[in-house]
């Protein structure tokens, strides 16, 4: 894993956008927010992303649909859930769907670390 590589956060809450890229780039890596899946799907940074913090429940597309779009695309980029929804059966089924983590708001810095290095190993 480098250090450089592009994370993106898709969530509709401002203070997840706000907060969240802010302690990735902390963390030494490079990070673009979207407020909206749309949003991330009409980004030039599309194919430059290599992974996806994305939130489960968001008002135009949620993160599962913005999933399935993702690999309708051919985008085969690791995506880790963020949710504030704690209900196993939806981690579950996510994970069944190809995220590679999905983590409960609030998480750790450690949770967080884990979950990238796994996504990215992935890549």
């Amino acid at each position: 894993m480098t250090r450089d590589t592009l994370i993106a956060v898709v969530d509709d809450d401002e203070s997840v956008r706000d907060a969240l890229p802010g302690l990735l780039r902390a963390l030494g890596f490079v990070a673009l927010d979207y407020g909206s899946a749309s949003a991330f799907l009409d980004s030039p940074d599309l194919d430059r992303v290599s992974c996806i913090l994305l939130d489960i429940a968001m008002p135009d597309m949620s993160g599962p649909e913005l999933l399935r779009e993702l690999r309708r695309r051919g985008h085969d980029v690791p995506v880790v859930f963020i949710t504030a929804l704690e209900d196993a059966m939806i981690r579950a089924r996510i994970l069944e769907e190809g995220a590679v983590e999905c983590l409960f708001k609030p998480f750790s810095q450690a949770a967080l670390l884990t979950a990238l290095n796994r996504a990215l190993q992935h890549e």
